[in-house]
């Protein structure tokens, strides 16, 4: 009887101890399955996060081209700053050869399955000319309904129009009183889509805004109001123990700005450094994860750069910068019946600085393993809530009408919730997973069936 002991548990540690096609271990517990998924450190590119380049462009200039656009996916870079400068229209309405401009890279940027970070700007130098309120106004009016027709790929807004560099800074039209910030912000909220979030070049910008210090809850976060559109641009990171005036109160700013960044983006650029030493990878690393940074220019501060490639932290905040989602275990019902349920079990980690920012669908799909017939399954799964170093548990029941009885493997997609973007997988979300991701589909696979009968 004692032999026939241990060799009942050996088998079952050897049966407990096998793996999958896909190199992911199943366990089988309750009639569920469990797989568990290997961790990648790939470089790979994600919608709306990562390093960007910042294209500018001067009035009535040159659009962007399909070339080089397409080119900066061999640097596995998905967002770029997109800053147009509308120095000859500081007393008139835009042309329409400026217009078409907008209308055109917007169109070269769907077609190449990238987004921007839009800002505008009437002077790049300090002691330049800005315009008016009335100005502004008038611009953001005939602006308006090119925003709502390109909404879909614009992933951000930083404020701009507001002296050199549209920096909130350097104004010759006063428009940095208080007054004229709110009249500004008040237009900008109105006048891009609610789905997009603007970005103020300071935290104190937003607080006397909204009339508070204290960063919003989950309970606003995750809406569309005024407070929960408003993030923030940092355009001299780690630059000084201000960041150039960036800060008032650094420490309780910080802290703010930690806390609202679970729900509204940071980003911005480096500068060069004074009164502080060149930011090294732990000093990096250490304020990016507090702060939640989402995206970053990769054409300046270059010594910055060149300082975090020089001690091989770069690659690292490629992978880091804004989300990085990856599946630790998911269990699934092995057998259900025809217009039954099926319940999903997952747990999924955020590896990344940051949040996912702006909504997204998920889908739980289905793919016959007969024919390759798909049938998706809308998700009540939030993307948005699985934030940095929580581990979030996506437990569902999953309706399975319409779907016929058979054999069928499942698989994850989260999608842009545009319908002209949802069925690119430039724009999905790519699981940082060993052997999980289909390029072609957008779809991220469960290693899992499902028998329904």
């Amino acid at each position: 009887m004692k032999h026939l002991l241990i060799a009942f548990f050996l088998f079952l540690n050897f049966a407990s101890s096998c793996q999958s096609d896909g190199g992911d271990n199943k366990e089988e517990t309750s009639g569920d399955e469990k797989v568990t998924y290997t961790v990648s450190n790939e470089v790979f590119t994600n919608p709306e996060r990562g390093f960007m380049h910042t294209w500018q462009v001067n009035s009535e200039g040159s659009a962007m081209t399909a070339a080089s656009l397409n080119n900066l996916k061999k640097e596995n870079v998905s967002l770029i700053l997109r800053l147009y400068y509308l120095e000859k229209f500081k007393t008139s309405a835009l042309s329409q050869t400026q217009l078409d401009l907008i209308k055109t890279d917007f169109t070269r940027l769907r077609e190449s399955g990238l987004k921007c970070v839009l800002r505008f700007a009437y002077t790049d130098a300090q002691d330049g000319t800005d315009a008016s309120v009335a100005v502004i106004s008038g611009h953001l009016d005939q602006l308006k309904p090119i925003l709502e027709e390109n909404k879909d790929v614009i992933a951000f807004v930083q404020a701009g129009f507001v002296g050199a560099w549209g920096e909130w800074y350097y104004t010759t039209n006063q428009l940095t009183t208080p007054a004229n910030k709110k009249l500004i912000l008040d237009k900008l909220l109105a006048t891009f889509p609610k789905e997009i979030k603007i970005q103020v070049r300071t935290p104190k910008i937003k607080q006397d805004f909204v009339a508070t210090t204290t960063a919003m809850d989950a309970t606003v976060g995750y809406g569309t109001t005024n407070t929960a559109r408003l993030g923030f641009h940092n355009d001299c990171f780690m630059a000084s123990v201000d960041d150039y005036g960036t800060y008032v109160n650094v420490t309780a700013e910080k802290t703010y700005v930690s806390n609202e960044a679970l729900f509204v983006p940071t980003g911005g650029e480096t500068c060069p450094p004074t009164d502080v030493p060149i930011a090294s990878c732990s000093i990096a690393e250490k304020e990016m994860t507090l702060l939640k940074w989402t995206y970053l220019n990769l054409d300046y501060y270059g010594p910055v750069l060149q300082e975090w490639r020089n001690n091989n932290c770069f690659t690292d905040f490629e992978r880091k910068l804004g989300y990085r989602l990856a599946l630790a275990s998911s269990s699934v019902t092995k057998q259900a019946l025809v217009n039954g349920t099926l319940a999903l079990n997952a747990i999924v980690n955020n590896t990344g600085f940051a949040p996912v920012y702006n909504p997204k669908n998920a889908y739980l799909i289905l793919r016959s393993t007969a024919n390759g017939t798909v049938y998706k399954k809308k998700l009540d799964f939030d993307v948005r809530k699985v934030v940095p170093r929580v581990s979030f548990n996506l437990k569902e029941s999953v309706s399975l009408s319409s779907i016929p009885a058979g054999t069928y493997e499942l698989l994850l997609k989260i999608e842009d919730s545009s319908s002209k973007l949802s069925e690119r997988p430039d724009y999905c979300i790519r699981f940082a997973n060993t052997g999980v991701w289909e390029s072609t589909t957008g779809f991220n696979k469960l290693s899992q069936t499902v028998i329904i009968k």
